[in-house]
């Protein structure tokens, strides 16, 4: 299976191509899974008891809410790191410095090698659809594949301090 995308024909409202028709790309969305229905699914696959499976869910996302509030970049199993950061103005004085500065608070996500390489190797499947919604074209990926490395920089860890100019 690959990831689906939509490609609609829109007028554009804003910018410099306002007024012209443009396709838009966008992944579709088929829902939110519940995290019931991820627990009954985890019962299924590993043959543990559906309470077993909540109260590790439970726990796990305590101590990953604890860690990440204390600073560490916190494994996400099977999937990556998570850790909190923020984006924040510079200033020349250590007078000036304090909590005004800060402009954006951010979780930072940095997903493991196997994610990637899982994300590499799924084909795109793009339906195109005209500006009154008939399909036009179809197109599978052929490209190569290629990952954005995101703000950790791929590097699993923590990613450095250049998102974080204030550390």
């Amino acid at each position: 299976m690959g990831i689906k995308v939509k490609a609609r024909q829109t007028k554009l409202t804003v910018g410099p191509s306002k007024g012209q028709y443009r396709f838009i790309m966008q992944a579709e969305i088929y829902s939110t899974l519940k995290q019931e229905k991820v627990i009954s699914e985890a019962a299924i696959r590993s043959g543990i008891p559906k309470g077993s499976i909540n109260a590790a869910w439970e726990a796990i996302g305590d101590v990953i809410r604890a860690w990440a509030t204390e600073g560490h970049s916190v494994a996400v199993p099977g999937l990556g790191t998570m850790r909190f950061g923020l984006q924040a103005a510079s200033v020349s004085k250590v007078e000036d410095v304090g909590t005004g500065l800060i402009t954006t608070r951010k979780v930072i996500f940095t997903p493991s090698t196997t994610i990637k390489q899982e994300l590499k190797d799924t084909s795109i499947n793009i339906t195109c659809y005209d500006k009154d919604g008939n399909v036009i074209k179809q197109v599978t990926s052929s490209d190569q594949g290629d990952v954005d490395e995101g703000e950790g920089g791929g590097t699993g860890g923590d990613g450095g301090i250049e998102d974080d100019p204030l550390g």
